[in-house]
């Protein structure tokens, strides 16, 4: 199976003590590491204010994780494990590597088409628009 790329956000509860969170992300990194999966980057983006409320709260705790694995499963592990933490009140998982390679596939059309695609040749005899006006005039 090839491997894939996710990107994981979670929010927290505002009022959550850093070392909570902290333990939280321990947990997820844990068992990460049991499905011999590799967590590309870690961010704590901190208490930010959400675009609307979430269960009655108006701001949350961000963190962001970036995850490599093989296995579907991994990520359905991690969902469960956030579903039933008591501090997280959102979290979203995405697959990022399909759309790396729509991308991918875009831009390699446009080079097909631009290679098919004849140039206009620039135009070689025409005098700047300046002289033009300046012989007019006299």
């Amino acid at each position: 199976m090839e491997e894939r790329l996710y990107d994981l956000i979670f929010i927290c509860r505002p009022d959550t003590p850093e070392a909570e969170v902290d333990k939280l992300v321990a947990t997820l990194e844990h068992t990460v590491a049991d499905k011999s999966a590799k967590i590309e980057k870690i961010e704590k983006w901190g208490r930010k204010r959400m675009a609307y409320r979430v269960r009655k709260l108006r701001e949350g705790f961000y963190v962001y994780m970036s995850i490599r694995s093989n296995h579907g499963e991994l990520i359905k592990e991690l969902e469960r494990r956030l579903k039933v933490a008591d501090p997280v009140i959102k979290y979203l998982t995405i697959r990022i590597d399909e759309e790396m390679k729509r991308q991918q596939k875009l831009a390699k059309h446009r080079e097909r088409r631009a290679a098919r695609r004849p140039r206009k040749p620039a135009p070689t005899s025409a005098p700047p628009a300046g002289e033009q006006t300046a012989s007019a005039a006299g």
